[in-house]
């Protein structure tokens, strides 16, 4: 099948919509359930090194979707808070940027 040149503009004009809609609003990668907890949970798969946009943090390992991760240091010991409440307390140190999940997390 050929493409007349008005078929190519108008689908040129489309996927230039889709990008600025893209470029505009982005996908958020993690998401914040109370401001005062230890963790964001990621939203899709993060592979290692991403950059956590708005939380300074850059991922220290892959981290799978709707998994846990570090925005602020956490020794060992201390509780780790999610929907501002203890979910667990850390089983060693826990740097900004970790997985956060049961090799790392448990309870007393």
């Amino acid at each position: 099948m050929r493409v007349g040149a008005l078929q190519r503009s108008h689908l040129h004009a489309h996927v230039m919509h889709m990008e600025s809609i893209l470029t505009e609003q982005p996908v958020a990668r993690t998401v914040r359930l109370h401001p005062s907890d230890d963790v964001v949970i990621a939203v899709g798969e993060l592979p290692t090194g991403t950059t956590l946009e708005g939380e300074g943090v850059r991922l220290r390992q892959a981290v799978p979707a709707g998994h846990k991760v570090a925005t602020r240091a956490i020794p060992a010991g201390a509780p780790v808070h999610k929907y501002n409440q203890i979910i667990g307390f850390a089983t060693q140190p826990i740097a900004p940027g970790d997985h956060v999940h049961v090799h790392n997390l448990g309870m007393h």
